[in-house]
Formats: C-alpha cells, structure tokens, sequence
C-alpha cells in the first residue's frame, strides 16, 4: 500500500510493504507500512528526521500511526536488548526479578545512564512478569531472525 506523501510527517525512505512481514500479524494487520523521513514536529529551520509506523483502518490512515525520533527508536532497541539479555537468565529468581533490586542495568548514554528497571509500581508484577517473559520465548523466533538481520548489518556499517 502507498504510504501518502500528502501528511505532516514527509516519508524519504519507506517500506511500503510492512503489511507482509509484521510478526505475528503478518499478511493481518492495519501496520501497512514504515517510513523514515521529516518529522510532522520540525519548526522553520530545524529539521529532525523521524520513524513512522502508518497505520490504515481500510478507511483511512489511523490516528494511531506512531512517530518516534529516531534516537528514541534506537534507545527501545536497546532496552529490548537489554530485556532479552537479561530473561534469559531472570529463572534464578523466584518471581523472576529481585524485589530488593529490580534495576537490571544502567546504560550510559549522553553523559548519563539510561535506567533499566524491572516495573514494581505495576501492582500486578508477579503476574505480568511471567506473561512478558513467556511472551518473549513465544516470539523468540521473530525477534532472534530480526536481531541476527540487525547484527549482521551493524557489523557491515563497522559497529
């Protein structure tokens, strides 16, 4: 589906193809296509350029269509990394995490860390836990094919 050129956000590079390979909701999905390009937010004479994920009712373009500057695109990359790393070995503890220290890691970034923590505010933790991490071994197969696709072209860009 053509991703419109009409909108706010201005689309430079696109997969407007997205539709066939979003996960589990591959070939049913209203997720129609991603794009990388101007952000709807840029003001005169500043230009941020923005990821976009177009959704499509089979009316219109959704509301719900997301745009991220590309530096939080990266961040959640790496708080879904440092996720995975971390369920692989979160079995050792009871309810999955250490109430007495929930923080899994900080990662420097800017001069500063990024805080990477298990949720103990959610009043239902113990439960929701288990369903993420179950979650994530259901997905591990979509996720790990799209990790080793990232890793494999970091490594090509010298990272």
């Amino acid at each position: 589906m053509k991703i419109p050129t009409t909108l706010k956000h201005k689309p430079v590079v696109v997969s407007e193809n997205y539709e066939q390979v979003d996960g589990r909701l591959a070939g049913n999905t209203d997720a129609k296509g991603l794009s990388l390009g101007l952000a709807q937010w840029n003001d005169r004479g500043k230009v941020d350029i923005s990821a976009k994920v177009w959704r499509y009712t089979g009316e219109k373009w959704s509301r719900q269509s997301e745009e991220l500057p590309l530096h939080r695109v990266l961040d959640l990359s790496i708080l879904i990394c440092r996720s995975l790393a971390y369920f692989r070995e979160a079995y050792r503890y009871e309810h999955l995490y250490d109430p007495h220290n929930p923080v899994i890691d900080r990662v420097g970034l800017q001069g500063d860390a990024m805080t990477v923590a298990v949720c103990t505010d959610n009043e239902k933790i113990n439960e929701d836990i288990k369903l993420f991490s179950q979650a994530l071994s259901d997905d591990d197969e979509l996720i790990g094919e799209r990790l080793r696709t990232l890793s494999r072209m970091l490594k090509e860009m010298g990272y």
